[in-house]
């Protein structure tokens, strides 16, 4: 038997998972009224923030063992923000707050305004039924 190996690594992800939440945040724009196209680009975000989120301690891990101990708590204070801009937004999304859901997406994208995207990407859509997955993982019931 061959060995597996895992060439996915916390940081690979995060930068996935922020170029996928670029993409959505631009089409999520776009859009006229909350639709449920919108709730799957919403739920999407969340779900990519929270993430990122739990990818910090697996991402600092190896910095911690060499002794790396400010490289790992700045990395952590630097992305801390996913954990606490994913509840707020859950918590607007789930309140139907679209004001304050726009105002937290733009903070979004000053976060992430060092990514590039080309429109042309080959992503595609990558929210697609994460509504159904946000009500899954949350027990959430319209």
């Amino acid at each position: 038997m061959t060995k597996i190996i895992n060439t996915s690594t916390p940081g690979k992800e995060k930068n996935r998972l922020s170029k996928a939440i670029v993409i959505t945040i631009r089409e999520f724009m776009r859009m006229q009224e909350p639709n449920n196209t919108t709730k799957d680009m919403l739920a999407f975000i969340i779900l990519a923030l929270e993430e990122i989120a739990s990818g910090i301690d697996k991402s600092v891990s190896a910095w911690e063992k060499r002794g790396y101990w400010v490289k790992a708590d700045k990395y952590r204070m630097e992305w801390h923000w996913t954990e606490v801009v994913a509840k707020r937004l859950e918590e607007g999304f789930l309140n139907n707050e679209w004001d304050e859901i726009t105002n937290i997406l733009v903070q979004i994208m000053g976060r992430f305004d060092n990514i590039k995207v080309s429109d042309n990407h080959r992503m595609g859509k990558p929210w697609l039924n994460a509504y159904m997955a946000f009500k899954k993982l949350n027990d959430y019931q319209e």
